[in-house]
């Protein structure tokens, strides 16, 4: 009987691991966060919190939300020589554009450089990819059209994942004209 049970105990981490690895796998595919009723959930609560009954413009706040609440602050750069606020802005351009402004100022707040760039949302793929690195202090979302450094936020996995997924909803809706 001991045998048994131990057998079975044995059996534990293997499913265990097994329902690890298919979790991991699910959460890992785009598609299955931005599909169906999660989609629609998502939006009507965007809406709702927004005040809205644009999906763009809900998607928009939210993403310029998550980009002020995770961005990156010269208070949290301690130990760096150079810190600096790094804040970004979106906005909708003509059809098919995504506006991204990118202000740094130094920790004196004297120095203030402003960058502007266009994304064309047609005929890249929506779902945007983030890296955080355990050896930085940041978390780096990707170019969708060539995969290189877009944006830079705090490091804060969550934060990022969110932002990465309403950034994705954001450019699918672009991508609709």
């Amino acid at each position: 009987m001991r045998t048994r049970l131990t057998r079975r105990l044995g059996i534990l981490p293997a499913i265990a691991s097994l329902m690890l690895t298919a979790s991991a796998l699910q959460a890992a595919e785009p598609g299955a966060e931005l599909s169906g009723a999660e989609q629609a959930r998502y939006l009507n609560e965007l809406k709702h919190l927004y005040l809205t009954s644009d999906e763009r413009q809900a998607l928009l706040a939210q993403s310029n939300e998550l980009l002020d609440t995770y961005a990156v602050r010269a208070a949290f750069q301690v130990g760096q020589a150079e810190r600096r606020d790094q804040v970004y802005q979106l906005s909708v351009g003509a059809p098919g554009e995504l506006l991204i402004q990118q202000k740094t100022r130094e920790a004196e707040g004297v120095n203030v450089a402003v960058r502007n760039q266009r994304l064309e949302v047609f005929g890249v793929d929506p779902y945007i990819k983030y890296d955080c690195p355990p050896t930085e202090q940041v978390c780096v979302l990707k170019n969708p059209q060539d995969g290189s450094p877009w944006l830079t936020i705090r490091r804060d996995h969550q934060g990022a994942a969110e932002l990465a997924k309403a950034l994705s909803f954001l450019l699918r809706n672009l991508q609709k004209g």
